[in-house]
This record gives C-alpha cells, structure tokens and sequence, in this order.
C-alpha cells in the first residue's frame, strides 16, 4: 500500500508557495516598466525552478536536474533579447529571468532565507540603481546619429556641426538612397550637449532628416 509523508507533501507544497510568491514579486517590477516578460512569466520561472529542484532532490539526480535547469534558462533568457536599430534590448529581462530561476532553485532547497535576500537583490539592482544609472547617463551618454542631406558638399558642414558638439564624435558610414545621403555618427558626452546637438542639426535646413 501506496504510504504518502504528509509532513514531506506540505513543506514541498509550502516551497512551491513561496517560489510563486518571489517570482510575484520581481515579475510585478517587470510588468510595471512594461518589459517583454512580465508578471506570469516570471511566477512560472521561479515555479518552474523550484519545482524541479524539489524533483531532483526527490529522485537522487540533483546536478544533472540543476544544470539542466540553467542551460535551459539561458535559452529561455536569449529569447527576449532583441536588436533594434543600432542597440541590443532586452538583456536586463534576461539577466533578471536568469536571476529569478536562481532564486527559484534556492526555495527548492529549502534556502529560504538565500531566495529572500537573492530577491531583495534583484529588486535593488532592478528599482534602486536605475536611478544611479539615470546619473551617469547624464554625464555620458553614447548615442548614434543618422544625418539626411541632398548633396555632398553638405556633409563638411555636419561634419563641422558635429566637432563642434563638444563631444567625442566618429564618423561612422555613409549610405545613399531616395536622393538623401545619410551619414551615421557615433557621439559620445552629456545628455545636455547630446541635445544641444539635436537641435542644432534639427534646426539648420540643409539637415532633411537626424535619427538618434
């Protein structure tokens, strides 16, 4: 006759309770900025993590269950980086997906105290320190330029435009097409001279188009 430990069932139960409750916690941060992954993805995650960390504990393979684990986070994480233009997105989601499943092994070893601190963490890294980002992203800020003008001799004075930004500036390309010839910057400084640039090169009419 099948024996059921009672006492075993509900702390397994109780672990898999809270390993929704954290990935709760850093999937709300998530789904507040909108990202890719969001609320349920990450409550699954840490779910997910835990519940195959309780399995491995059960059946006696407890490295190949946990490599396993993390090799298939890595894929899961690689799906939500995106190129777009001339930046990569997506790869905070990854690491915090990275992170949560972590956090969700840790609650399936019964390391609660490990999983709440790893938790409080990620929350720092995530909320906090955006704003010291937000401060050195106003020192420097690197951004890329593409400038639209109708002829070449055009270019020597966005050229000039461009050095006289004050910041650390690299002609990147030139590309021509539909009659506009496109030149693409790298300019490197403050988020005030990037604007300052901005509206200089938006402001003179030889300048048909200025992505950034």
């Amino acid at each position: 006759m099948l024996q059921l430990d009672l006492g075993n069932i509900y702390h397994q139960i109780l672990l898999l309770f809270i390993s929704i409750i954290l990935g709760f916690v850093i999937g709300i941060e998530r789904e507040y900025r909108n990202k890719f992954a969001g609320l349920r993805t990450f409550i699954l995650i840490s779910f997910g993590s835990c519940l195959f960390t309780i399995l491995s504990l059960s059946i006696g393979s407890l490295d190949r269950i946990a490599s396993n684990i993390v090799t298939g986070i890595g894929f899961l994480g690689a799906g939500v980086i995106f190129k777009e233009d001339n930046k990569i997105t997506g790869i905070t989601t990854a690491t915090s997906i990275w992170a949560t499943a972590s956090i969700g092994m840790c609650v399936g070893y019964g390391h609660i105290i490990l999983a709440l601190t790893g938790t409080i963490i990620v929350l720092s890294v995530l909320h906090l320190l955006i704003k010291v980002q937000y401060v050195i992203d106003s020192k420097h800020k690197v951004k890329v330029y593409k400038v639209g003008v109708l002829k070449m001799g055009d270019l020597e004075l966005v050229e000039r435009i461009f050095k006289e930004s004050g910041l650390k500036v690299e002609a990147l390309n030139l590309e021509k097409s539909d009659d506009i010839i496109t030149s693409v910057w790298s300019a490197g400084g403050s988020i005030a001279q990037q604007e300052k640039l901005e509206r200089r090169l938006i402001e003179n009419p030889i300048v048909k188009n200025c992505l950034s």
